[in-house]
């Protein structure tokens, strides 16, 4: 038996980061242990994850009241050097773009704040 039989299923076509990024983009004010549980993986984990992706210039954290907020930046380059020529938003509008799905909260620079 191969190697890549014997694992059979355990492997996935997105990384945590991107399934987390999916999570904040259809819920701006999901809460870390929501994410965790829903994706399968520690709520700590997922702190790293924000961590990561907030430090990269992909979301930024607003606090209201005890929760926090998230807006994503649809412009910023994904970070692989294949990849780097198409934004996040395009990875995003892949699996967002089900009419099901709420609109996510997306910052584009230039954009004018709705009132």
């Amino acid at each position: 038996m191969s190697s890549s039989s014997a694992r059979g299923g355990q492997w996935t076509f997105l990384t945590n980061h991107a399934r987390v990024l999916l999570w904040i983009a259809r819920d701006p004010e999901v809460r870390l242990r929501d994410i965790a549980a829903g994706i399968g993986i520690t709520e700590r984990a997922v702190q790293i994850i924000v961590a990561d992706l907030e430090s990269a210039g992909y979301l930024t954290r607003t606090r209201v009241g005890r929760r926090n907020r998230y807006t994503i930046d649809a412009s910023v380059a994904l970070r692989h050097p294949s990849e780097a020529d198409h934004p996040v938003g395009d990875l995003l509008a892949a699996f967002l773009h089900r009419e099901d799905a709420p609109a996510p909260a997306l910052a584009v620079p230039g954009a004018a704040a709705a009132p």
